[in-house]
């Protein structure tokens, strides 16, 4: 049987609310932050702050690849439109940012489960 890519991550802190990602996003999200995505897993207050640095600099390079000279191959104004469409890692990454920031702030763990 296949993987299922639509799962849902539920990321939770005593001291803020839940963030929910599909599977993807938040696999994508802790891959990038070091950790092995999974059923179950913890943030712990002390990698936050690295945590962050990892999803701002991914994001930073997300900026200049985004901002390079798009190579489409016939410059059509449809090749322009899908580029638009796109969402940006800066706006899934967001969420996730500003929970680490608040938890870390209040000295609380964030956990996950699928």
């Amino acid at each position: 049987m296949g993987e299922n890519r639509n799962m849902i991550y539920d990321f939770k802190s005593r001291a803020t609310g839940t963030v929910t990602m599909l599977q993807s996003v938040a696999e994508h999200l802790l891959e990038i932050i070091g950790k092995t995505p999974g059923p179950k897993g913890i943030i712990t207050v002390d990698q936050m702050p690295a945590a962050v640095v990892a999803l701002r600099t991914a994001i930073e390079a997300d900026r200049h690849r985004a901002s390079a000279p798009a190579n489409a191959p016939d410059g059509t104004e449809a090749a322009q439109d899908d580029a638009e469409q796109v969402v940006s890692l800066e706006q899934r990454a967001f969420p996730l940012i500003e929970m680490l920031e608040q938890a870390h702030s209040a000295g609380k763990d964030i956990t996950w489960g699928v």
